[in-house]
């Protein structure tokens, strides 16, 4: 029977394996498994416990079985057990690797060449290093004929490539966070959800100004073509988050609004374009035509 590994490299060996596997198949969000569900932490610690044990039992069966060896056979278990805890094969591969020869057969190789009592020995090049120099040279050619003569790619290949993809995935990001929204960047929503957020923030804001059909007040008339600071979405949302003309326009409200609200509000507001409120007054403003309807009349 020999011991190929000791314990105190098997046991944290299997429980880091264990380990490992449970924070993979675990879903535990950025805090590892363990600290997220209690559960967890005390299944690793009844597998550590059961391996010490294991361990210890696999300890204990091993010295009753040395006291019914005769002398002769323990002293071969024993010796076998000191060889494999000392990692003899890692000596014997480094010796290999290293391929020099031992200093009981350095004679043979020792040259005629002496200075104050310096030998040299004719020792070959480690095997390591050759066989690092010919990787390296096989590589150098196929890095040669990789990029130098087929015209590989380059870092500015690499770095078009990534700078597309973060472009793409910026995209996608925006679908979903919708906060991130600007003058810029806003569309007009069409959703039912998000014009009855918008029809709520109105009705909560704006009402005391505009009427709660938009027929205006204080505030413009929202359901004819004439708007004094422009129509269409962008100019709308500019309008809601920085606030009217100085003085007398309404207050900015991106002190009290998301950029998602303010997108949901002047949707909402838009959406009053067309209707017949119950006392409208009259127009301000100048008629708007949007760029899309401009450069349709031009061409």
């Amino acid at each position: 029977m020999r011991q190929l590994v000791p314990s105190w490299i098997r046991v944290p060996v299997v429980f880091f394996i264990i380990f490992g596997a449970v924070e993979f198949f675990v879903d535990s969000g950025d805090k590892p498994a363990f600290i997220e569900y209690p559960a967890v932490l005390l299944f690793l610690l009844l597998v550590l416990l059961i391996l010490i044990a294991t361990q210890a039992i696999i300890a204990a069966l091993e010295n009753v079985m040395l006291h019914k060896l005769d002398e002769e056979a323990k002293a071969r278990f024993l010796a076998d057990k000191e060889k494999s805890v000392k990692f003899t094969w890692i000596k014997e591969t480094y010796l290999k690797l290293l391929g020099s020869k031992p200093i009981e057969e350095e004679g043979e190789i020792v040259l005629d060449h002496n200075y104050d009592g310096i030998k040299e020995l004719d020792n070959n090049l480690p095997p390591w290093w050759i066989y690092s120099f010919y990787i390296s040279i096989v590589f150098a050619a196929v890095y040669l004929l990789r990029f130098h003569v087929f015209n590989g790619y380059t870092q500015i290949d690499e770095l078009d490539t990534e700078l597309a993809e973060a472009r793409i995935a910026l995209e996608e990001y925006k679908k979903t966070a919708k906060d991130l929204v600007d003058f810029n960047t806003v569309t007009q929503l069409t959703d039912a959800t998000d014009l009855t957020a918008g029809k709520t923030i109105f009705e909560t804001n704006c009402v005391a100004c505009h009427m709660i059909d938009g027929g205006g007040g204080i505030g413009p008339n929202l359901t004819d073509e004439h708007w004094i600071l422009g129509g269409g979405i962008k100019n709308v949302f500019k309008t809601i988050s920085e606030g009217g003309r100085s003085g007398k326009g309404m207050i900015a409200w991106k002190a009290q609004l998301k950029p998602s609200q303010m997108a949901q509000v002047a949707s909402y507001v838009l959406s009053f374009q067309g209707t017949t409120p119950a006392n409208s007054k009259p127009a301000e403003g100048d008629i708007w035509v949007s760029e899309t309807e401009d450069t349709h009349a031009a061409n």
